[in-house]
């Protein structure tokens, strides 16, 4: 039996990334709404509330809680009303973690407090390709038996790879960038000006590539310092394959999921120096990054895992149903 069906319909707009689609999405959705026993939406993504204005049915409805609307100040100050008419009709929202819950202002709110329940956002380890790609290695001049601390996601300006780069000048060993975005050239031309040879940029890498690049390095780090960095999910691919981390604390899921001194170490968000002492740990002390990557394989089972998630979202679906 298949996990699930998909049902694709066009994008003809996506405004701040975030995609608009036209009557035939509007029509999909009031046909599947009628085979549906419960409705699951996901948060921010403006036109899903827009679809949930034409829901006339008393089904029960839910909603998993991304992250807070940060950088678009103007927009999620239009987007508002209709976001909490949305949240005001859910009959649970989730959240990702508890400190989140705490942090964020609207989760927090008391007119929506006692709705929320926090599932963590997690990974299916089947979805994964089970060999890596060790060609890359040889594309970034960096060997896979080296020590290489690693940074894995897209270049945005709140993932905080400047501070990275900053640290990597102390730092007897390699740093992979691996990902591509709209920091890309800013921070090339970074750390050319620092003048450092241990940086290597990996680019976009594929499936394979990326699991060969986490399997193979010393630690993951998400330096990212900003809240709009909400949770991590690059954390959670570590965890699954064995990996110490290093990331900041800023509030949000990354601390959930990289626990400090258990599986990892987390740090205060752009501080050049904690970050190299940090790498340096790792790096001189085999047997303590071996003890944080077994923890952050056994949290991964515990809560990241897709069994884990799966027996977690149905138990809520079952209450609702109920």
């Amino acid at each position: 039996m298949p996990e699930a069906t998909v049902v694709r319909e066009r994008s003809w707009l996506a405004p701040a990334s975030c995609d608009i689609g036209g009557a035939s999405a509007f029509s999909s959705y009031l046909s599947l709404l009628k085979q549906a026993d419960i409705v699951h939406y996901f948060h921010p993504w403006p036109f899903a509330d827009v679809l949930n204005t034409f829901k006339k049915t008393d089904k029960p409805v839910l909603l998993t809680y991304i992250s807070d609307v940060v950088r678009q100040r103007f927009l999620g100050t239009l987007y508002s009303p209709l976001m909490w008419h949305t949240l005001r009709q859910m009959d649970v929202i989730v959240a990702n973690c508890p400190a989140y819950v705490e942090t964020s202002p609207v989760l927090s709110h008391p007119s929506i407090r006692d709705k929320v329940r926090v599932i963590p956002l997690g990974i299916d380890e089947n979805s994964y390709p089970k060999v890596g790609d060790d060609s890359v290695f040889s594309r970034i001049s960096v060997t896979a038996t080296e020590p290489y601390f690693l940074f894995l996601g897209v270049l945005r300006y709140y993932k905080g790879v400047h501070t990275l780069i900053s640290a990597a000048k102390s730092l007897n060993a390699k740093v992979v960038i691996a990902g591509s975005g709209p920091e890309s050239e800013k921070l090339k031309r970074q750390a050319e000006s620092l003048g450092l040879k241990n940086i290597f940029f990996a680019g976009q890498v594929t499936d394979k590539e990326k699991v060969s690049l986490i399997k193979n390095c010393l630690a993951l780090v998400l330096p990212s310092h900003l809240r709009s960095e909400a949770y991590g999910m690059v954390l959670v691919e570590a965890s699954m394959m064995n990996k110490p981390m290093i990331s900041c604390e800023i509030g949000t899921g990354t601390s959930f999921v990289n626990q400090h001194e258990k599986t990892g170490l987390v740090l205060k968000p752009e501080n050049v120096d904690e970050m190299g002492d940090a790498m340096r740990t790792i790096l001189n002390n085999a047997e303590l990054a071996k003890t944080f990557g077994e923890n952050a394989r056994s949290r991964y089972e515990l809560l990241f895992s897709g069994l884990a998630l799966g027996k977690a979202y149905m138990s809520v679906y079952d209450e609702l149903i109920r």
